[in-house]
């Protein structure tokens, strides 16, 4: 999504709440975009920042084309800092060099713009170093904060933020533009209860990596199943070694929770909204005859508690060990 009437197909609140703001010239100092992934946080983040640096801009919309536009879609831009995670968190030595770059004059302008992606792994002292920034804006400092886990962002920074709320993106209208893409239909239903962003879907799709990834989740749900005291073994030999970073820890979290999705809905008779098997599936069958219905729920919030672990920074291979012991009783 590179315009502003792109996101409003998806976004249409969104959208018009900050465009009004650009049109009246009344830019928030900071912004707090909450929402799932693939819903447009950094699509917007760029076209806020393009708003305020492209020279040629038609009414709200950046022209896309100028050094400025362009040098901020490479995230090359000298007035427009970009902070993401330092492996599992952003740490205060990342707001110490941003702080230390705000103190000098911008390089083409007066105007500086700093957008920090996953704002919920703020370490404590990061987010309190984040948050004196906030208190003692600069009239030329937009700080743009993303987030896909908002209960994260401590109620301080939140309170000094507009709060932009993403709404989730319809999934079935998703898989229909997979499928019209050329996808396969069950590879298209997977990964949209995976993503709602085209590009990366694509390339999940075409991905050894991802395939494995689903393989390693039928595996473990079968050794859940008929070979519970293997389960152990499987995870450290196997699995640990596949999901390494931590966003593909969190999406082999994903795969399972549908798994355990699919089985309860196998168990009470909602086969249409299956996404990783199918009802034929001999495994499913298995699975329905070893976990209860209340086995499955207690699963799915077993798998909800590990994915928060992961966002608090707790040692990944101790969250999918204590994960499996969890689902094992």
């Amino acid at each position: 999504m590179k315009t502003w009437s792109q996101v409003a197909e998806v976004q249409p609140l969104a959208t018009r709440i900050i465009t009004n703001s650009i049109k009246k010239d009344r830019i928030s100092h900071a912004y707090l975009l909450q929402g799932e992934r693939g819903t447009g946080k950094g699509a917007i983040a760029l076209l806020i920042a393009k708003g305020l640096f492209c020279p040629n801009k038609s009414s709200v919309e950046p022209c896309n084309e100028c050094n400025n536009c362009k040098r901020i879609d490479s995230h090359n831009h000298p007035d427009v800092h970009w902070i993401e995670p330092d492996g599992q968190s952003i740490k205060i030595e990342q707001v110490r060099n941003l702080q230390k770059e705000f103190t000098y004059s911008g390089l083409e302008s007066n105007q500086k713009v700093y957008v920090i992606k996953d704002a919920d792994t703020l370490t404590v002292n990061a987010a309190n170093r984040i948050l004196k920034f906030l208190e003692e804006p600069s009239k030329e400092t937009t700080a743009i904060m993303l987030t896909e886990n908002s209960q994260s962002i401590i109620p301080t920074i939140r309170s000094r933020c507009q709060v932009i709320d993403l709404k989730p993106l319809h999934a079935a209208s998703f898989q229909n533009q997979l499928i019209e893409q050329g996808m396969e239909k069950n590879q298209a239903v997977l990964i949209s209860a995976l993503t709602n962003n085209l590009d990366e879907a694509f390339r999940w799709s075409g991905d050894a990596w991802f395939a494995e990834a689903r393989k390693l989740m039928v595996q473990l749900i079968e050794m859940f199943t008929t070979k519970p005291e293997d389960v152990y073994l499987f995870i450290h030999s196997r699995w640990v070694a596949h999901f390494k970073e931590r966003q593909e820890q969190e999406q082999g979290l994903d795969l399972l929770l549908l798994a355990f999705k699919d089985i309860l809905y196998f168990h009470i008779g909602n086969e249409d909204m299956m996404v990783c098997f199918t009802s034929k599936d001999p495994l499913v069958e298995k699975a329905a005859m070893s976990f209860s219905q209340e086995n499955l729920v207690n699963s799915l919030n077993f798998v909800l508690q590990a994915k928060r672990k992961l966002k608090q920074n707790v040692q990944p291979t101790l969250v999918i060990e204590q994960l499996a012991l969890q689902i094992q009783r």
